[in-house]
């Protein structure tokens, strides 16, 4: 088998193709809960902190150096935990609806497979019903051949 037949097996796949929607649908839900960290919570915790901004926090190791006429000559050498810890914050928010999300998803699931009609499952014959099945198969070929 050929590796382009082999790939596009592999690639045509329904697990794949429904892969691929959930990355879309992740990619869309992470710049909506980005949009709620940087636009809603993150001014919220600004006015906590004196305005700071939280991705701005850094420590400084080595500072940039200038020049007289405003060049910068070297530039700074920082940790920046400020932009870490915005990361973490928007990783908890995320997981945090995401929990959410399944949560009422799993709710009204349940409540569909509660209001759904149960349908009985037909009893799988007996091995006396099969053998009696069988004889009267043999019995209807063997007059048919006399």
């Amino acid at each position: 088998m050929s590796l382009w037949k082999e790939f596009k097996e592999f690639a045509l796949k329904g697990n794949i193709i429904d892969m691929s929607i959930g990355v879309i649908i992740g990619g869309a839900f992470g710049k909506i809960v980005t949009s709620l960290v940087n636009d809603i919570l993150m001014p919220a915790l600004g006015i906590l902190t004196g305005g700071q901004n939280l991705s701005s926090l850094k420590h400084v190791i080595t500072p940039q150096e200038i020049n007289s006429i405003g060049e910068i000559i070297t530039e700074e050498s920082a940790i920046l935990y400020g932009s870490f810890l915005q990361n973490v914050l928007d990783f908890f928010i995320i997981a945090f609806c995401i929990f959410l999300i399944l949560r009422l998803v799993l709710k009204f699931s349940s409540k569909l497979k509660a209001t759904a009609p149960v349908e009985e499952e037909a009893a799988a014959p007996t091995s006396e019903e099969l053998l009696t099945e069988i004889r009267d198969l043999l019995k209807t070929d063997a007059n048919s051949t006399k």
